[in-house]
């Protein structure tokens, strides 16, 4: 066996514990819409639920931090005005419009394939403001994605968008998608100077301090003793293995093989999802979000295929 051969080899195989924790990665961010689904319905509360999602989050990631720097470096005056943007954007907005939006009759199911497009939203903001490249098949892909998402939302029926049909729960999903396309396009500006994981944990950090009022006023402590071990598993679940055990091992992915090969498991998250949510909370499989899911996944996909000899860069990463 030649030397190329067994280096090839021996590569393959310290990949694999990446690629599992990957594979349980997008495991547990599409259970987060199973898990949500539940806390929205059940307690009511989307501020207090994302406020003690994110303060538990953010400890267990700060003190994860600083165990791995033995430090935790302070941000300049100009990276923690975007660190702010990227609080308000992907913790406190974007989960507020995810717990919101899952109060309502939307699916889950349904739900995690309309953020499924946010790589699209995103790709196509990076074409505007940093001037990335976009060719055919890219664009392909997004007409395809902004289709299969037009079919999801509309459950089939098109034409009830242009009657003003749209329900409040697939209008707060969509504001998961903008909130995300913003956190992302701001993150990428910071990716070079600060690390991603530290991003999340002082994101995650100060995104709970700007819920915790709201939190507050909505009856966070007068609620707490009524809350159920099953609403604090599922609180626990969002914080630990959707944002802390998920984000730790992505970024380790994206590390040791690489942000192309590692974004590639984020398209299973909406299987996932789908997956989840007909086996736990017994939602409907319908025609519409199978083919809107396909156009969904195919055109997130092409949108998403690195283009030839342009080296990879981080991606941007929807936090579910």
């Amino acid at each position: 066996m030649s030397t190329a051969r067994t280096s090839s080899l021996g590569s393959h195989s310290s990949a694999l514990p990446d690629y599992r924790r990957l594979f349980l990665t997008a495991l547990f961010w599409g259970g987060t819409f199973v898990a949500g689904k539940v806390l929205a319905q059940d307690l009511n509360r989307p501020y207090s639920v994302s406020f003690l999602r994110f303060f538990i989050a953010g400890i267990v990631l700060t003190l994860f931090v600083f165990i791995r720097l033995n430090k935790l470096p302070l941000p300049s005056l100009q990276e923690f005005s975007a660190i702010l943007l990227l609080s308000i954007t992907g913790v406190a907005g974007y989960n507020i419009c995810f717990l919101k939006g899952l109060q309502t009759d939307l699916p889950a199911a349904r739900a995690s394939m309309i953020v499924a497009t946010c790589p699209v939203f995103i790709a196509i903001g990076s074409a505007v403001f940093f001037n990335e490249r976009l060719n055919l098949l890219k664009i392909f892909g997004i007409l395809l994605s902004i289709c299969g998402a037009t079919v999801v939302i509309s459950r089939g029926d098109p034409k009830s968008l242009f009657l003003g049909q749209i329900g409040i729960g697939e209008l707060f999903i969509l504001g998961c998608v903008l909130f995300w396309t913003i956190y992302s396009l701001t993150g990428k500006t910071l990716m070079h100077s600060v690390s991603p994981l530290l991003l999340v944990a002082y994101s995650a950090v100060i995104g709970a301090a700007l819920l915790f009022p709201f939190a507050l006023y909505e009856g966070l402590i007068r609620d707490l003793q009524s809350y159920t071990i099953m609403n604090w598993i599922e609180i626990g679940y969002l914080a630990l293995l959707g944002t802390v055990i998920g984000f730790v091992w992505y970024y380790q992915g994206v590390k040791n093989i690489g942000p192309t090969r590692a974004g590639l498991f984020i398209n299973f998250v909406p299987v996932w999802g789908v997956i989840l949510s007909v086996l736990i909370l017994d939602e409907m499989f319908t025609w519409s979000l199978l083919a809107g899911g396909v156009l969904v996944f195919v055109g997130v996909w092409l949108t998403n295929r690195p283009i030839r000899n342009v080296s990879d860069a981080s991606p941007a990463i929807p936090e579910f």
